[in-house]
C-alpha cells in the first residue's frame, strides 16, 4: 500500500526512522532471548508506562483538587470489538490467498511445468545452504535492513541497477533456454 511504500522509501524520515527501530530491536530482541521473555518484556514496559501515567494523573488531581478521573477514559469507552462483516471479508480475502497458493504447491509438486519445479528444488537445495549459516531471525533482521535501505538506493541509482540487472537477466535467460534445449521431455514454456 501506499504508506508501506512512503515508510520504506523514507518519506518522512521520523515515520520510518521510529518504525525501522522498533522493528530492529524487536527482532534483536528476539535473536537475543525467547520469544517468551521479549512478549513479557514487552507487556510489562506498557504497563510500567500504562500504570505510571495513571498514577501521575491521580496525584495531579489530588494536588489540584479535580475530578477529572480515570485519563484513559475515552478509549475504555472506544468500541474494539470487531463486525461478523469485516471478519467474514478479512476470511474471505485470505481463503483466496491460501487457494492461490495451494494450486501452486500443487502445480509444483506435481511436477506441470519441470523447468518451475526444477527452479523450486534448486531453490530448497540453496536454502540448505542459507539455513546452515543464517537462522531465521537472521533472516528476518536481514530481510528488515534490506526492505528500509534497498528502495531508497534503488531510487537514487536506478539508471545503473536497471542496466545490471537487464545484462544478468539475458544471461539467465540464455542460461534457461540452453538448459530446456537439453532436458529431455522437458515442457516448452507457454509463451
Amino acid at each position: 500500500s501506499c504508506a508501506v511504500r512512503d515508510l520504506l522509501y523514507w518519506r518522512d524520515v521520523k515515520k520510518s526512522g521510529m518504525v525501522f527501530g522498533v522493528t530492529m530491536v524487536l527482532l534483536l530482541s528476539l535473536a537475543a532471548f525467547s520469544i517468551i521473555s521479549v512478549l513479557s518484556y514487552l507487556i510489562l514496559s506498557l504497563l510500567t508506562v500504562t500504570i505510571s501515567y495513571r498514577v501521575y494523573k491521580s496525584v495531579l488531581q489530588a494536588v489540584q483538587k479535580t475530578e477529572e478521573g480515570n485519563p484513559f477514559k475515552p478509549l475504555l469507552e472506544k468500541d474494539i470489538t470487531l463486525s461478523s462483516d469485516a471478519f467474514q471479508k478479512a476470511m474471505n480475502a485470505s481463503l483466496a490467498h491460501i487457494n492461490c497458493a495451494l494450486k501452486r504447491i500443487v502445480r509444483l509438486f506435481l511436477v506441470e511445468d519441470l523447468i518451475d519445479s526444477l527452479k523450486l528444488a534448486l531453490l530448497m537445495w540453496l536454502m540448505t545452504y542459507v539455513g546452515a549459516v543464517f537462522n531465521g531471525i537472521t533472516l528476518f533482521i536481514l530481510g528488515v535492513l534490506l526492505a528500509f535501505t534497498a528502495p531508497i538506493v534503488y531510487e537514487k541509482y536506478k539508471v545503473q541497477i536497471d542496466r545490471y540487472i537487464s545484462l544478468v537477466n539475458n544471461q539467465v535467460k540464455s542460461i534457461m533456454e540452453k538448459i530446456q534445449a537439453k532436458l529431455p521431455g522437458a515442457l516448452k514454456k507457454k509463451t
